[in-house]
């Protein structure tokens, strides 16, 4: 298999973006921030459809509840 020049070297991060990302990592996700990941991941792998918007995918969260 043919190697890739564009993996072989790891550019140098920037300071200031792994500033941020250390910073990210250290805060707590909220619930609220979560049930907004799972609304925006449910609502992006629906098939293409009119019907379907991000609205009704948050109405439709709020209804359905998994019994534990």
């Amino acid at each position: 298999m043919a190697e890739r020049k564009q993996f072989l070297n790891s550019p140098a991060l920037d300071p200031e973006l792994k500033a941020l990302l250390d910073s990210a990592r250290k805060k707590p996700v909220t619930e609220e921030q979560l049930h907004e990941q799972r609304i925006s991941f449910a609502f992006g792998n629906a098939l293409e459809s009119d019907l379907i918007t991000k609205e009704s995918v948050r109405l439709t969260s709020s209804k359905i509840r998994l019994e534990t």
